[in-house]
């Protein structure tokens, strides 16, 4: 479900540039001095940015990027750190569209994609506009570093299955699969409220970890 449009919400960004980009360009290649870290971690379709948040707090010695397209959800993530005045030395924000990664980040910068949650565009004709459709992983294997991989986690069990041939067919190794991943306690990943809602339901969480293949020739 889509958030509800804030009035809000433009008026914030452009405010708070300092802290949410919407055109980061000028820090292309430059990511990983501009956080002084050695491991850089991109969430594409942040929502909220309750994951971010709580994994930036967790791994402060790693740089947090995170992505989102709707500027009310961009707004409301930037605003839970600006408000409550949240250290935000290893993070920032992009309000910006996935598809230009590659404006944003050299080849080969990103040690680690996070897809969480994405919207499963459900319709047949909307499957390419899937974050972990054919298009945008032959983009993400522009911009992975050589040992780089994506974690990706969803509910919906149809988006995780196409994901997992879609990773197959383009150049990917799956080193990890779970049908069911909070079975078992994993303190290493932050949980948000998003998905302790699923969990409380007693709905499955799916995951999957990929590496890009170094050789691959996509037919």
């Amino acid at each position: 479900m889509r958030m509800r449009k804030k009035k809000w919400a433009d008026p914030f960004l452009e405010e708070h540039r300092d802290y949410i980009f919407d055109d980061p360009s000028a820090y292309k290649g430059k990511w990983h001095d501009f956080f002084h870290t050695e491991e850089l971690h991109v969430e594409l379709g942040m929502g909220k940015g309750g994951y971010l948040i709580k994994m930036a707090e967790m791994y402060p010695k790693a740089g947090w990027i995170g992505v989102e397209k709707d500027h009310s959800a961009a707004a409301v993530a930037a605003r839970k750190v600006i408000d409550n005045d949240l250290p935000r030395e290893n993070h920032r924000m992009i309000s910006g569209n996935a598809e230009r990664l590659a404006e944003w980040f050299a080849e080969g910068e990103i040690d680690v994609l996070h897809l969480n949650f994405s919207d499963p565009w459900p319709k047949t004709y909307t499957h390419k506009r899937r974050l972990s459709s054919s298009r945008f992983l032959e983009l993400y294997r522009l911009v992975l570093a050589e040992n780089g991989h994506i974690e990706m986690k969803t509910d919906n069990q149809k988006l995780f299955e196409y994901s997992v041939i879609c990773f197959l067919e383009n150049g990917f190794t799956l080193t990890e699969i779970s049908v069911d991943y909070r079975r078992e306690e994993h303190p290493e990943d932050a949980v948000t409220e998003y998905e302790q809602k699923f969990i409380d339901e007693g709905k499955p969480i799916y995951r999957l970890c990929a590496v890009r293949q170094k050789e691959c020739v996509l037919q």
